[in-house]
């Protein structure tokens, strides 16, 4: 099983991959919004185009969410 597999049974949907400086914004609003946020390295098989991510992997991350529970939101 993938990681990505592994994810998808846990609940998180994969949104998209991401750098600096969106990557940090995205996490804010899907956060503001209600969701759980992981950000995962990127795993290049998954991806269309790679040139970009290859080059420059540890800059790039994946984004991933899930709802929060009704008791794990703030009051």
């Amino acid at each position: 099983m993938t990681r990505e597999e592994e994810l998808k049974k846990e609940g998180w949907e994969k949104r998209f991959t991401i750098d600096e400086p969106r990557l940090s914004d995205m996490v804010e609003q899907y956060k503001e919004l209600g969701f759980e946020v992981l950000l995962e390295p990127v795993d290049t098989s998954s991806e269309e185009c790679t040139t970009c991510i290859t080059a420059f992997h540890d800059r790039y991350k994946t984004i991933y969410t899930r709802r929060l529970n009704n008791s794990d939101l703030p009051q």
